[in-house]
C-alpha cells in the first residue's frame, strides 16, 4: 500500500450485511458478472468481520482493521493506524499518525467522501453524525436508504458526481455503504409482496439488483487515475439459521464475510459479455 497511497484513487465498497455464502453462490452462478471481474481465480475471499454490525464494523475498518482472513494468522494489514505492539503492521502496511483513515489520507492530501446508506450514516443524530464527521464531505438521504427500492442507483449517481467534482491532481478517498441488501429487501425479488419478508432469496436479488448497476461507479473511480478498490461486507445477516433472524449477533452467518479487492487500472471498464448479462437478468 505504501506504492497505492498518492498515485491511486481509493474505494472502499462496504456490502452492507452482504452474506458470504450467498456472494460465493451467486458469483458461481455467474448472477454477479460484474463484481466477478474484481474477484481473484479463487473467487471471493472468506473472512472475519471485525465486528456483528454497521457502526462498529465500520469504525473498526477505518481504523484499519478490515475483515480478517478466515484461515489462521496473524495477516498483515493493507494500512493501519499508528500504534506500539501490532503485530498485524507490517512493512507493505500503510501506516497513519492520525486515529482514522481518512483523517490520514487527508494528511497525504486526499479529498475524502462519504456516501451513507445505512442509518448509523444519516446525521439524524450524534450518532449518525460519528463515520459521516470523518470525512470531509459526507452525503446521506432517504433515497439512499434501505427502504428505497432504487437506492443503490440514487447513492452511484452521487458518487459519480463527487468523483467529476474533484479536482484531476487531487486524489480522492471514497467510502460508499451500500443499503440494498440491508433489511427490508424482500422488494428486490420479482413478484415479491411486503407479506412474503425478507428471506435468503431477497438478499441475493439484491446483490443481483448492485451488480448491474456497479459500472458507473467503477468507471467513474478509475477515470482520473488507477483505483485501488476494497469491496467487502461489514458483517452478515440471518434469516432463520438456528432460530436467529438480524444480526448483531454472534452467529457463523454473521461473522463470516466476502472480500475482495482489485487496483482497477486508468479508464477501466466494467464490460462482461452479453450473455452473462443475459443470464444474469
Amino acid at each position: 500500500m505504501n506504492t497505492v497511497v498518492g498515485t491511486h484513487d481509493l474505494l472502499l465498497l462496504t456490502l452492507d450485511t452482504l452474506r458470504y455464502d450467498v456472494a460465493v453462490e451467486l458469483a458461481a452462478a455467474g448472477r454477479t458478472p460484474h463484481l466477478a471481474r474484481l474477484l481473484p481465480e479463487g473467487g471471493w475471499e472468506e473472512r472475519h468481520a471485525p465486528a456483528s454490525f454497521t457502526y462498529a464494523s465500520h469504525l473498526a475498518m477505518l481504523a484499519g482493521f478490515l475483515p480478517t482472513p478466515a484461515a489462521p494468522g496473524p495477516h498483515p494489514r493493507l494500512f493501519a493506524a499508528s500504534f506500539p505492539g501490532s503485530v498485524s503492521t507490517a512493512p507493505g502496511t500503510w501506516t497513519f499518525e492520525t486515529a482514522d483513515l481518512a483523517s490520514g489520507l487527508a494528511a497525504e492530501g486526499y479529498h475524502t467522501a462519504c456516501v451513507g446508506g445505512t442509518g448509523f450514516f444519516n446525521r439524524r443524530s450524534a450518532l449518525g453524525s460519528v463515520l459521516p464527521d470523518l470525512f470531509a464531505e459526507s452525503h446521506w438521504e432517504e433515497s439512499f436508504g434501505v427502504t428505497d427500492p432504487r437506492s443503490f442507483e440514487n447513492q452511484v449517481e452521487r458518487a459519480v458526481r463527487i468523483s467529476r467534482s474533484v479536482p484531476a491532481e487531487r486524489p480522492l478517498f471514497l467510502l460508499l455503504n451500500v443499503a440494498a441488501l440491508h433489511q427490508p429487501n424482500w422488494f428486490h425479488r420479482p413478484g415479491a409482496t411486503r407479506e412474503d419478508g425478507d428471506t435468503r432469496s431477497s438478499h441475493a436479488a439484491a446483490l443481483e439488483y448492485v451488480d448491474r448497476h456497479l459500472p458507473p461507479l467503477l468507471a467513474a473511480m478509475a477515470a482520473r487515475r488507477p483505483c485501488f478498490a476494497i469491496v467487502c461486507s461489514d458483517h452478515g445477516t440471518a434469516y432463520g439459521e438456528d432460530g436467529h433472524t438480524g444480526h448483531r449477533i454472534g452467529h457463523e452467518v454473521v461473522w463470516t464475510v466476502p472480500y475482495t479487492h482489485a487496483v482497477l487500472p486508468h479508464g477501466y471498464r466494467s464490460e462482461v459479455p452479453e450473455s452473462s448479462e443475459e443470464a444474469a437478468a
